[in-house]
């Protein structure tokens, strides 16, 4: 009983050092494999890019355009307001609650244009920014295969406080050098 028992701690024994010892070859495998990884600030480059400029100014004439249409009924909501208050002393009950009525519909319906134009001015700027963020993915894409690299980081916002210089490539200029060349 005894030998069985030895036999068996014996064998229970040589497995556990076998599969420590499969452990370590595999891991020091893995340290010899050294994974590349390249950063950069994804909205620097972007904004490097001449059609973002373009964008940019498309967006700003957009911007513009619906900001004067806003102060045209701002503007004439406002002086309709004058009117109702200066006439609202000698108005009948009836054209007061009309005119009530009517500013307040006239708001209603100036605050839903302004949240349209909002929801507009998202639209066409997802529209106009769509195709530089596909070029802009495709050189960093590029770029990433040249070097060899497992993954790239974007370091903006603060994402990525520490990379250790020594195992990582900062991609900034070749990107921007990259996304110019067109």
């Amino acid at each position: 009983m005894k030998r069985i028992l030895l036999t068996i701690f014996a064998c229970i024994a040589l497995t556990a050092q076998a599969q420590e010892a499969q452990v370590d070859e595999v891991m020091s495998g893995m340290n010899t494999q050294v994974i590349r990884f390249g950063y950069l600030s994804y909205d620097s480059a972007l904004k490097a890019m001449s059609e973002y400029k373009e964008a940019q100014l498309k967006l700003d004439t957009l911007r513009s355009a619906y900001q004067l249409e806003m102060q045209r009924v701002e503007n004439e909501f406002n002086r309709k307001y004058e009117d109702f208050l200066e006439g609202q002393k000698d108005f009948p009950r009836t054209i007061l609650l009309k005119r009530q009525t009517e500013l307040q519909e006239m708001l209603q319906k100036n605050l839903q244009f302004k949240q349209q134009l909002q929801q507009e001015l998202k639209q066409t700027e997802a529209q106009l920014m769509a195709p530089l963020r596909i070029h802009l993915n495709e050189a960093i894409a590029v770029i990433a295969r040249e070097h060899k690299l497992a993954l790239v980081v974007n370091t903006d916002a603060n994402a990525c406080p520490f990379i250790e210089p020594m195992m990582g490539v900062d991609l900034n200029e070749m990107v921007v050098r990259k996304v110019e060349k067109k």
